[in-house]
């Protein structure tokens, strides 16, 4: 016999050669003691952990100071996370952006624009090297909730001529000081600490008008070295390292499912041929069955489980039980009336195909882009039938999309912030930056797309 546990021991898929067993509905709660040790994993503490280089007092990202590596992990192993995020990333820096002008406004209040007149900030927009910028801020932004962007200046520093994206696994930013200045920190040994000679400082640019704290930094003669603008999520509260938003969906679970939902699949179609039972067994019959608390350790509370699921499958086959009845214990609800903690128990034909129908990752892969904040009929997620139904028509797709542009209005606008500073600071303070948007369109309309800028 086969058994997947929970990291708390308890099953969640249960194979042999003649029943599949699948543990249903979720686990009753955790302790806020869990709950706390689960939270400080994955967060930034008001007593926040620090690092001291030469002098620096750096914020640790994360209790073990690696949080970028550690969810990096979790993401590349979650599909649904993986390509979810990429999407966001992709629909959020629309087709290029745009040098303009706002000559004024029509009736209904839109912009009228005009392009640029000098030709150089459209060329550096259409540049390698800011399609490049985008790509790695953005991975980074939505990956770990914040990006870090090295403003290289020229020789005599009059000019910013590059945008450098730091990569997150190997940049922290130091505790601010009385005026709310910070350093940034790149070395290549985080989340190890580097020695003295294994990092380089940079000044963080002030949040509150990184145009004016640019333009003070040449007036004091720094306009030579390079700054750092950091790009941060604000929804997380977080000053300095903001959490991502996909962040909710692994502390209410929905990555671990997703991630179970394969291997179980993979039990299902190598034993659905010999399987003769499927056994739906609640969470909460294991939380009284063999609760947390009468054993020392998740390793104890599997082997207990073990022996008495062996009992079961022992007690349900061969020829000496072939009329021997099975005994399950139910609870029925006090508020409800229903019954809970019920087994179900159901015969599979040799043939049959109900392996396919045992489990689904369409929940699960639905609240992950929940919390995405992306309609799963836009990725063809959708679901036929049941809570998630959808209609995944082409109209509800293309809405969809267009309520993903518009939502995108405050991400994009951090990404244009570093390249308006670099814009205005070499001279052009009066460009306006717009994004250049493909939208569906239906057939009718003479064509499959159509472009416009926001």
């Amino acid at each position: 016999m086969d058994i997947l546990f929970s990291k708390k021991g308890a099953p969640l898929i249960i194979t042999s050669n003649h029943i599949f067993a699948s543990t249903t509905g979720g686990p009753e709660g955790i302790s806020k003691e869990e709950k706390k040790k689960l939270i400080q994993t994955v967060d930034t503490k008001l007593d926040q952990d620090f690092t001291t280089l030469t002098g620096i007092r750096l914020l640790s990202w994360g209790v073990a100071n690696d949080f970028p590596q550690w969810a990096d992990k979790i993401i590349t192993s979650t599909s649904v996370l993986n390509s979810g995020l990429k999407f966001i990333r992709n629909f959020t820096l629309g087709q290029g952006v745009y040098a303009c002008k706002v000559s004024g406004y029509d009736d209904d209040g839109n912009e009228i624009l005009i392009p640029y007149p000098n030709p150089i900030p459209q060329q550096i927009l259409s540049s390698p090297k800011i399609r490049r910028y985008f790509e790695l801020a953005g991975r980074d932004y939505f990956k770990f909730g914040c990006s870090g962007v090295q403003l290289i200046p020229n020789v005599d520093g009059s000019q910013i001529v590059g945008l450098n994206v730091l990569n997150a696994y190997f940049f922290r930013i130091s505790e601010r000081d009385t005026n709310g200045n910070e350093k940034c920190v790149v070395s290549g040994k985080f989340p190890e600490s580097p020695s003295t000679t294994d990092f380089k400082t940079f000044d963080v640019l002030l949040d509150y008008d990184p145009i004016m704290d640019m333009d003070i930094r040449r007036f004091e003669g720094k306009g030579k070295e390079s700054a750092v603008f950091m790009i941060r999520d604000s929804w997380s509260n977080r000053d300095t390292y903001s959490e991502p938003v996909w962040l909710s969906a692994f502390l209410a679970g929905w990555i671990d499912i997703a991630k179970s939902v394969p291997k179980y699949l993979q039990k299902a179609y190598k034993n659905q041929i010999t399987c003769k039972f499927h056994i739906q067994i609640p969470y909460s019959f294991w939380d009284k069955k063999f609760p947390e608390t009468l054993f020392d350790s998740p390793k104890e509370r599997e082997a207990a489980i073990g022996m008495y699921m062996d009992d079961i499958e022992a007690n349900l086959l061969g020829a000496e039980n072939a009329e021997k009845p099975l005994f399950t214990a139910y609870e029925q609800s006090d508020i409800t009336g229903k019954v809970e903690q019920a087994w179900i128990i159901t015969k599979i034909d040799t043939n049959s195909k109900d392996a396919d129908k045992l489990v689904t990752s369409a929940a699960a892969n639905s609240e992950i882009l929940f919390a995405l904040m992306i309609n799963p009929n836009v990725l063809g997620a959708g679901m036929p039938g049941g809570t998630y139904a959808g209609n995944q028509g082409g109209s509800n797709i293309r809405e969809a999309f267009l309520v993903n542009i518009a939502n995108a209005w405050v991400d994009r606008q951090n990404f244009l912030d570093p390249i308006e500073v670099m814009i205005r600071y070499n001279g052009y303070p009066d460009c306006a930056l717009r994004y250049r948007n493909t939208i569906l369109t239906t057939l009718d309309k003479g064509s499959g797309t159509k472009k416009n800028l926001a």
